[in-house]
C-alpha cells in the first residue's frame, strides 16, 4: 500500500470514527434552535421576558434567538454527551438515570442542573450562561435521535441515501429535512407557531421518553436505507409537534425557574 493511500484511508477511518459520536451531532441545526427560541419567547410570562432581557444585555446584542446554537459552538468533549442520551432497545423507552445518565452526563441532568442555576442567586454572568444552555438542551431533546439508541449512536451509524447523498439518519433530521421545507424556513417557523402545545410540567425524563417512542415507530429508520420522497411528508407533522412543544416547554421552564428565583 502506498503513502498516499494509507493516508486516505487514514482520513476516512476518522471521518468515519467523528460521524459515529454523538457527540458530533447537531440537534436540529441552528434555524430550528432559532424557531424554538422565537415561539418560546411570545409565551414567557412579562417576568420572565424582563429577566431574560436583563440577562441579555450583558452581551449587548443579544437575542434569545442568537445564543439558542450557541451551545454547539462551544461543545467540548467536556459538555458534548449533556446534548443527548442513550436508550437500549430493550429499556421499552423508559428513562432510567443509573443506565441512561451515568454520572449525570446526558441531556434530561445537563437541563435541570442548568436550571437550577438559572433559577438560583448566583453571579448573573453564570445564570446567562445556563440560560444558553437550556435554550439549546431544551430543544436538542425533542430532536428525536437525541433520545435515541445507543446500539446506532442515536442514528450516527444509520446510513442512509437520501436527496441524492449518502449520509446518515441523524443529519437527515438534524438539518436535511427541515432544509428541504416546502417554502423554507419561514414556512416552517409559520408552522411550528400555528401549533398549539398546552402548558404542562417541567419533566424532561418524560420528554425524552416521547422522544425516543417516536424513534421506536415503524418506518422512523428507512427500509432499505433509502429516504423516499414521502419520508418527509410522513414525518413533517412530527417536526412540527416537536418544535412546537419544545418552545413551550422552554417557555415554561423558564417562567418556573425566572418568576421563583431559588
Amino acid at each position: 500500500m502506498t503513502r498516499p493511500t494509507r493516508r486516505w484511508l487514514g482520513a476516512l477511518v476518522l471521518a468515519w470514527v467523528m460521524a459515529a459520536m454523538p457527540g458530533m451531532a447537531r440537534a436540529w441545526g441552528a434555524e430550528a434552535h432559532r424557531i424554538v427560541a422565537a415561539v418560546a419567547l411570545k409565551q414567557f410570562s412579562p417576568g420572565t421576558l424582563a429577566e431574560v432581557n436583563r440577562l441579555l444585555a450583558l452581551e449587548p446584542g443579544s437575542t434569545l434567538e442568537s445564543i439558542s446554537p450557541w451551545a454547539d459552538e462551544v461543545r467540548s468533549p467536556t459538555t458534548a454527551a449533556w446534548h443527548y442520551l442513550n436508550f437500549r432497545r430493550d429499556d421499552d423507552c423508559r428513562y432510567d438515570p443509573m443506565a441512561n445518565c451515568p454520572g449525570g452526563n446526558c441531556v434530561v441532568a445537563a437541563i435541570e442542573r442548568q436550571l437550577k442555576v438559572l433559577g438560583g442567586r448566583g453571579p448573573d454572568e453564570e445564570r446567562l450562561k445556563a440560560l444558553r444552555y437550556v435554550a439549546h438542551f431544551i430543544a436538542d431533546l425533542h430532536q428525536p435521535l437525541h433520545a435515541g439508541y445507543g446500539d446506532d449512536r442515536g442514528g450516527n451509524l444509520y446510513q442512509v441515501q437520501a436527496y441524492g447523498r449518502g449520509t446518515n439518519l441523524h443529519a437527515v433530521w438534524d438539518t436535511l429535512l427541515v432544509a428541504q421545507w416546502a417554502g423554507g424556513v419561514p414556512a416552517l417557523r409559520a408552522a411550528v407557531e400555528a401549533k398549539t402545545v398546552a402548558p404542562g410540567k417541567t419533566d424532561p425524563a418524560t420528554w425524552a421518553e416521547a422522544s425516543c417512542r417516536i424513534v421506536a415507530t415503524e418506518g422512523f429508520h428507512p427500509a432499505g436505507h433509502r429516504l423516499e420522497p414521502h419520508y418527509l411528508q410522513r414525518r413533517g407533522p412530527v417536526i412540527e409537534i416537536q418544535l412546537a412543544a419544545a418552545a413551550r416547554r422552554l417557555a415554561d421552564a423558564l417562567n418556573d425557574a425566572l418568576e421563583s428565583p431559588k
